[in-house]
């Protein structure tokens, strides 16, 4: 299936699910008889926009129209997209809204390893768009493992060992709150590759894998990465508070370097703990 083909219905799907949870209290309207679905009708969001209801129906239909970006502006505000929401509006329809993206990045060059070194003892590790692990430094490998295993980079995506590890096994604790957000991040990030076999491939096999994860794609929501307080679970040291910070990459486009800083003493305390074990089980030659 071609681009095209395959943003269409994902742009359809995605103006459905935005649609469906503005209420007409939110835009000002009469709630009006009993509705059978809820949300706007159709009609009310073209009335809202100022455009054609045929033409907005044809919109959430995927059908093959030109949409100009003063439209798309003007649904995106009658179905109250936030700044990430509206750009992958965007980038569904097909209207330029940033410059044409650039080749993957799948190597990490020799400086953003000596950054990710001199972060030690705070773990931290860069991530693609897709949550693909490209280079993490000594303490992310230290601190986050995954039944006895380490989430080696270049070999792991945090997106699959999250989703396919027994609820028990998870290292990530509040699985419910967690994972609606990154796959939300991840979605900001498909909206650029919607319809790339690779982006597909991934999307589908962990669909597959994972009903859960396949449930929380269907939602459309879109978020960007931001600070975050998680909290992990290690097998010597049990729960971790650790607070996330992202940090973009020049020359390094839809990737981000991830900081994972101890939100309290006790975690900072584990954290030394854990490193000063690596450091006595494997000393410096």
């Amino acid at each position: 299936m071609g681009t095209t083909q395959r943003r269409r219905p994902e742009l359809a799907a995605f103006l459905r699910s935005r649609r469906a949870r503005v209420t007409p209290q939110d835009v000002g309207m009469p709630p009006g008889q009993r509705r059978r679905t809820p949300g706007l009708r159709r009609e009310e969001v073209a009335q809202l926009s100022g455009v054609g209801v045929t033409w907005y129906t044809w919109l959430e239909q995927g059908r093959p129209i030109n949409a100009s970006p003063q439209v798309l502006d003007a649904v995106a505000r009658t179905l109250r997209l936030d700044a990430p929401e509206r750009e992958h509006l965007y980038h569904l329809a097909e209207v330029p809204v940033d410059p044409a993206p650039q080749a993957p990045v799948v190597t990490v060059g020799p400086e953003i390893r000596s950054i990710l070194d001199a972060l030690v003892p705070r773990p931290a590790v860069v991530y693609n768009a897709r949550y693909d692990i490209l280079a993490a430094n000594a303490a992310f490998l230290t601190v986050f493992t995954f039944e006895g295993e380490t989430l080696q980079e270049g070999s792991a995506n945090a997106l699959w060992v999250l989703f396919t590890a027994q609820e028990e096994d998870c290292p990530l604790a509040f699985r419910e709150e967690e994972l609606p957000v990154m796959v939300a991040t991840l979605r900001d990030g498909y909206g650029r590759h919607a319809g790339e076999p690779v982006w597909e491939d991934f999307i589908a096999r962990l669909s597959a894998a994972s009903p859960l994860f396949a449930r929380l794609w269907r939602s459309g929501d879109v978020l960007r990465p931001g600070r975050r307080v998680k909290v992990f679970r290690h097998a010597e040291v049990g729960e971790l508070r650790m607070a996330t910070v992202s940090l973009s990459v020049n020359g390094m486009p839809e990737c981000r370097i991830v900081v994972y800083t101890p939100d309290d003493e006790e975690t900072e305390r584990a954290t030394a703990a854990l490193m000063d074990r690596k450091h006595t089980k494997n000393p410096a030659p």
